[in-house]
């Protein structure tokens, strides 16, 4: 049971994170928060690296592997602070309550990490195996797992823990997302003598209608590779008088384990190549999307918009361990997969690190206004992290 001392200290932390907006890109006043913290807190080393990722390292007296909690400081925006009952960045607390940005979403989590690591080491006089780091991560709600690439890199976990919401759950898995981009182009021409020209936005009407008589793939526990048309745009727009030349739509694909960008794009490309052969005024291709933003730091931030999908066996030796210190400890986790995209596209998708998720608080507060987290759960998060320190980092 979390002291009431260690309580405080930690709903401290996590208002003081929530009281620093840090909408993707603007991350730099949090960043700084969470590395003065880690320090004050007796971490061995904090850094900020080129990105403005911020990672925090203790260590034990003994080799041993190294144990990752990752937590993303950013934020999406408030878009209207008018609709929200209590202020996104005071951190006010209410019937157990604490409402804020980022408080679910995952500040909350990153404080709970940090707060348990430090403690984690100072009870146990640093008597454990290996090391640990906290990272805060910037750009994820932008850029699943691609900023992450830089901790990989300078740390090499062997283990991560994603402090995404489950309820204090394990997640073993989730699907992976990808973002297609579908082009079709035609020849312009005034819209009173259409004949002339070859509207692009017919020919992407051809497209769609194709495209929806593809089977996606299923997986009998992540379930279907869901492909959903998500935005379509002409050009030139608005399009007073003028036959369209340009259209372009965007599909939201669900990603499923062991899907490649090719695996994905070849179905697309055939339906394509067999629409053209058909109709030789039909021009069309795909494609994913590529996105591209600057850091705090000043730092272009770029990816193919790929996140693999990851899922492990629940008899993997290194989850069992961990269900059990938590059952040990009075806890009741479930064994289950996120709904959504998570840093561990990069972690265990592309990296195959042994990666689970553990966090507090639900999947569908994420976003929402009025954001919160219960109490209770961050309290109950700090002792699931401590319990899994114990089972990974065991001297014995």
């Amino acid at each position: 049971m979390l002291q009431k001392e260690r309580q405080d200290e930690l709903i401290a932390l996590t208002r003081l994170l929530i009281s620093k907006p840090s909408v993707s890109g603007c991350e730099k006043d949090v960043a700084t928060t969470l590395a003065e913290s880690m320090l004050r807190l007796g971490f061995d080393d904090v850094t900020i690296d080129k990105l403005g990722n911020v990672i925090g390292k203790i260590c034990g007296r003994y080799p041993g592997p190294r144990l990752l909690f990752d937590g993303h400081i950013d934020t999406v925006p408030v878009a209207d602070p008018a609709k929200w009952k209590h202020n996104p960045y005071n951190g006010e607390i209410e019937d157990g309550k604490l409402y804020g940005r980022g408080a679910s979403d995952m500040k909350g989590a990153v404080a709970a990490s940090t707060i348990a690591t430090s403690y984690f080491a100072k009870d146990n006089n640093r008597n454990f195996c290996g090391e640990i780091y906290v990272s805060g991560v910037v750009h994820e709600e932008c850029f699943e797992g691609v900023a992450a690439r830089e901790i990989t890199r300078e740390i090499h976990p062997d283990f991560v823990i994603i402090g995404e919401a489950s309820e204090c759950n394990l997640k073993i898995g989730q699907r992976g997302r990808g973002e297609l981009i579908v082009e079709t182009f035609g020849i312009p021409a005034h819209s009173a003598n259409p004949s002339s020209g070859i509207n692009a936005v017919y020919s992407m009407c051809k497209v769609i209608d194709a495209i929806r008589r593809i089977t996606p793939p299923e997986h009998p526990i992540l379930g279907k590779g869901i492909m959903e048309l998500t935005d379509i745009k002409s050009s030139p727009y608005p399009g007073a008088s003028v036959v369209p030349s340009y259209c372009r739509a965007t599909y939201d694909r669900r990603l499923l384990v062991g899907e490649t960008p090719e695996s994905v794009l070849s179905p697309i490309y055939n339906c394509i190549e067999s629409l053209m052969r058909e109709n030789p005024q039909l021009n069309a291709k795909v494609s994913f999307a590529k996105g591209e933003d600057v850091c705090y730091t000043g730092q272009a931030i770029q990816a193919e918009r790929f996140f693999p999908g990851w899922l492990y066996n629940e008899d993997e030796d290194f989850i069992k361990a961990i269900k059990k210190e938590l059952e040990k400890i009075g806890q009741t986790p479930q064994i289950q997969q996120y709904g959504f995209c998570t840093n561990g596209s990069h972690y265990a998708g592309e990296m195959g690190i042994k990666t689970i998720g553990l966090g507090p608080s639900k999947e569908c507060l994420a976003h929402i206004d009025d954001e919160y987290i219960e109490l209770s759960e961050l309290f109950s998060i700090y002792d699931s992290y401590q319990a899994v320190m114990r089972v990974l980092l065991n001297k014995a």
